[in-house]
């Protein structure tokens, strides 16, 4: 498919969705193609992988895909079987929370009412979100609003919007540095990129533990710095590499032979 045109700045009078939607699609062109936006289904579709078939476990890993990506690339990929080579005692739940849940805004309610409620309700102890590159970005906005909810996270090769604020970060000398302010920026990112400042400059503060990986080469490697500069550094994995499954294979292999879940996060 030929490439979609990065979007022009948008003006502060356009809508929350209509700004959601240009910023993906800005991102999604760098890979030369927009994925199909697949319709919502009444019930986000999920596979479960229990540690232990028939059993609970403490801890629930709820994995988030990226735009391109479906809940049976995480198996194929060998995320699954990683876990249990190493016999964790988590279960694994696949989401395919697919680019159509962020272009109607429904993302952070369907992890809330579908997923990460219900598993509060059926007695997980621990819940960390994953998330790989758009994945991340849904991972990092469902903690920004509900961080009481989520023990941690781990986000790999975040997409975290569009570039104009990192750019705008970056020159002011990172997050902590940063006024938090820029004319013009789409909403979402703002907040959000509000929210990584306000847990810079407020390490003790209680909030979920946050870990970062990526490839040194990915394409989103400059924003994923911005974060990782703010965290400490064993909460930060940085392989050889692009934005593909091989280096995020291997920051996965690094996070779980790391087991953070077992530690309670600052909300358990």
């Amino acid at each position: 498919m030929p490439a979609v045109a990065s979007p022009a700045a948008l003006p502060a009078t356009c809508s929350r969705r209509a700004c959601l939607c240009a910023a993906l699609a800005g991102a999604l062109a760098l890979a030369g193609c927009m994925p199909p936006i697949r319709p919502l289904g009444a019930r986000m579709d999920r596979l479960l992988e229990p540690a232990v078939p028939g059993q609970r476990a403490d801890t629930l890993l709820v994995l988030l895909p990226g735009a391109y990506d479906t809940p049976q690339d995480f198996q194929h990929q060998g995320f699954v079987q990683a876990v249990r080579q190493r016999q964790l005692p988590v279960d694994l739940l696949l989401l395919d929370a697919h680019t159509g849940y962020y272009t109607a805004q429904q993302i952070t309610d369907r992890l809330l009412h579908e997923v990460v409620a219900p598993a509060r309700a059926e007695g997980y102890a621990r819940i960390w979100l994953v998330g790989i590159s758009l994945g991340g970005y849904g991972a990092l906005l469902f903690a920004q609003q509900h961080p009481q909810l989520v023990d941690g996270l781990f986000v790999m090769a975040a997409f975290l919007g569009r570039r104009d604020l990192p750019a705008a970060i970056g020159q002011a000398g990172g997050l902590r540095a940063w006024d938090g302010r820029l004319d013009g920026a789409d909403a979402h990112d703002l907040a959000l990129w509000r929210w990584l400042r306000e847990r810079a400059l407020s390490p003790n503060a209680p909030q979920p533990p946050l870990w970062i990986g990526y490839g040194d080469s990915d394409r989103f490697v400059a924003s994923n710095r911005l974060i990782a500069a703010t965290l400490p550094p064993e909460h930060v994995l940085v392989t050889d590499g692009g934005h593909t499954w091989a280096p995020w294979q291997r920051l996965w292999g690094e996070f779980l032979d790391r087991h953070p879940f077992h530690t309670p996060g600052a909300n358990s």
